[in-house]
C-alpha cells in the first residue's frame, strides 16, 4: 500500500518532481526519504554505491515499482496511477542489454519502434533519424551480435528514444564501453539535452559524472548530496586532497593505510587514483612532510606530494563515507 505525501503540485519547470520518495522491500529500506527535481533539458546524474538504491529510484520514476511512501510527478502525470500515460512519453536504457542479437540494427528499431506505437510514416522517419543519430550509416543491415560495444550501446539509445521521449532513463548506459565510445555516446546526450530532452542517468565513471549539469549522490538508499559538479567540490569535501607520486604506489598505499589504520596519520581517505595516490587529511600544508618522512622512511622515492583541488571522485567517496 502506497502511503503518499501531500500531492506535489505539478510545475512546468520541472520534468522531474520528488517529494519523501520512500521504498521498503520487508523490513530493508532501499530509498529512504528522497525528494529532488529536475529541470526540462537538464542532464542530471543520478550516482551511489552498488546496492546504493539508483535503480530501484529509477524503477520507481518508471512506474515499475511502487513506492512504499512518498509523491511523484513525471511530465506531470503520478507514475503509481498514471503510468501507461506516462511510459508513452518517457524513454528507457537500462543496465541490461535489451536488445535482440538476432535482429539488425534496423530491424530493432522497427521492433521498438511498433513497441511504441509509432505508425508507419513516422516510423519511417526515426528510423532514418536514429540511423544518423546513431552514426549507424551503412551498418543497418548488420546484425546486433556482430555490432561492437560502443555501436550496441548508440543503438540502444536509440530503440529507447525512437518514440521522441520528453524524458530519458539511462541506467549505467555505459558500462564496459570503450573510453572513446563513451565519450561519442555523450555528445548524443548533449545533442538530446540541447532539444529540450531531460535525461537522468546513472554511471559509475567520475569521468561521466563531471558532465552531469547536477549531480545527486545516494547511499544506502538515503540523499546525501545534490548540487552542481563544481559546488559539490566547494562544499562536500571534508578535509583537503595531498596527491602523491612515488616510484612504487602499490607500497607507498600499504605503508599510507597501515599509518590510517594505527592512528599514526588522521587520514580520511587514501586510494589509488591511476598511478598517483590521494590522501585526504585535515590540513594538506600541516601533513604534507609528515607523509613525505612516513615514504622516505620506509626508503620509498617519492616524486612529489602535492596540495589539489578535490576530483569529484574525491567528493563521492567523502560523502558517501
Amino acid at each position: 500500500m502506497v502511503k503518499s505525501n501531500p500531492a506535489i503540485e505539478p510545475d512546468p519547470e520541472y520534468t522531474i518532481q520528488v517529494e519523501g520518495l520512500t521504498k521498503k522491500f520487508g523490513h530493508f529500506i532501499a530509498v529512504d526519504q528522497v525528494s529532488f527535481s529536475v529541470r526540462q533539458g537538464e542532464v542530471f546524474g543520478w550516482l551511489g554505491p552498488n546496492g546504493a538504491g539508483k535503480t530501484t529510484t529509477i524503477r520507481i520514476l518508471l512506474g515499475l515499482l511502487r513506492p512504499t511512501q512518498g509523491s511523484l510527478r513525471i511530465l506531470g502525470y503520478d507514475p503509481v496511477t498514471q503510468a501507461k500515460a506516462m511510459q508513452a512519453r518517457v524513454g528507457y536504457m537500462s543496465q541490461l542489454f535489451t536488445l535482440y542479437s538476432d535482429l539488425t540494427a534496423l530491424e530493432n528499431i522497427r521492433f521498438y519502434g511498433k513497441v511504441y506505437g509509432l505508425d508507419r510514416e513516422t516510423l519511417t522517419r526515426r528510423q532514418a533519424e536514429i540511423i544518423r543519430m546513431a552514426g549507424l550509416e551503412g551498418r543497418e543491415y548488420t546484425l546486433t551480435s556482430n555490432l561492437s560495444g560502443g555501436w550496441k550501446q548508440r543503438l540502444a539509445l536509440g530503440c529507447a528514444i525512437v518514440h521522441n521521449p520528453r524524458v530519458v532513463f539511462l541506467d549505467e548506459p555505459t558500462a564496459g564501453v570503450d573510453p572513446i565510445s563513451r565519450r561519442d555516446f555523450w555528445g548524443l546526450i548533449y545533442a538530446m539535452a540541447k532539444k529540450g530532452t531531460t535525461v537522468l542517468v546513472t554511471t559509475h565513471y567520475m569521468d561521466e559524472a563531471e558532465l552531469c549539469q547536477r549531480v545527486g549522490f545516494i547511499s544506502q538508499g538515503k540523499l546525501v548530496a545534490l548540487d552542481t559538479p563544481e559546488r559539490l567540490k566547494e562544499t562536500q569535501m571534508r578535509g583537503q586532497v595531498l596527491e602523491i607520486s612515488t616510484s612504487a604506489p602499490d607500497h607507498a598505499l600499504r605503508v599510507l593505510k597501515a599509518a590510517q589504520a594505527q592512528g599514526r596519520l588522521p587520514f580520511d581517505e587514501v586510494a589509488l587514483y591511476g598511478s598517483q595516490i590521494h590522501a585526504v587529511v585535515p590540513d594538506a600544508r600541516q601533513f604534507r612532510e609528515p607523509v613525505l618522512r612516513l615514504l622516505q622512511n620506509e626508503h620509498i622515492q617519492v616524486h612529489s606530494v602535492d596540495w589539489i583541488a578535490p576530483t569529484l571522485e574525491d567528493v563521492f567517496i567523502s560523502a558517501v563515507k
